[in-house]
């Protein structure tokens, strides 16, 4: 079983999509929140569960794809680290990602 632990960005993108989605719908800006917060729990238990970051193409860099999101995480011997939570269309920085420090 993995420990989970949510990175301030990825905490911080939460935030700003629930944000921009509660423009139009508080309703719905919860539901992303809640939704993304139930996707990543599959997490403790499978951590291997997402699939590995095709521009990474590392084992230990993974996502859970959320309708059109993506929760990117990294896999550590003790733990996950949740490191983004992006749409889809963005593009995705790659060094941001992998040089994160620990």
């Amino acid at each position: 079983m993995a420990e989970i632990r949510w990175t301030l960005q990825a905490l911080d993108d939460v935030e700003s999509i629930a944000n921009y989605i509660a423009r139009d719908s508080s309703y719905y800006a919860q539901m992303f929140a809640i939704k993304t917060f139930d996707a990543v729990q599959r997490i403790e238990i499978f951590s291997e569960s997402g699939r590995v970051v095709p521009e990474i193409n590392q084992e230990n860099i993974r996502e859970i794809i959320l309708g059109n999101y993506r929760i990117i995480y990294r896999l550590r011997a003790d733990c996950a680290e949740i490191l983004t939570v992006y749409h889809s269309v963005r593009l995705l920085n790659k060094d941001t990602i992998t040089n994160r420090p620990t």
